[in-house]
């Protein structure tokens, strides 16, 4: 199953929507980055790791950043696909990059 960034949005605008707060989820997320940090630094050896599947485990954490992001994004009613659409095509200009990700989506299609 696939999802897009809209299903994610609605699903935690729902999930968060009425009741959370921008703050709380921030922290959520600084203490997700943190655990990513953590796998990182084990990935890296500069940290002991056990025998526990750190690909799988860095995945987990950075599902859990996603997670926070959209729902950040989604209690201030921040439309997450089309700042993303418009950031890329800004940074695609700036850097003279050959494609941008919308071209790339619509030849994807094709």
């Amino acid at each position: 199953m696939n999802i897009t960034i809209e299903a994610l949005q609605a699903y935690l605008s729902d999930r968060y929507g009425g009741w959370a707060n921008e703050q709380g989820l921030f922290m959520k997320l600084v203490e997700e980055i943190g655990e990513v940090a953590e796998v990182l630094n084990k990935r890296a050896g500069r940290k002991s790791s056990d025998e526990s599947d750190l690909q799988e485990e860095l995945g987990t954490e950075l599902a859990d950043m996603l997670h926070y992001i959209v729902a950040i994004a989604a209690i201030n009613k921040i439309d997450m696909n089309d700042i993303v659409l418009r950031k890329d095509r800004a940074a695609s200009l700036k850097y003279h990059h050959e494609i941008n990700l919308e071209t790339y989506l619509l030849n994807r299609q094709r």
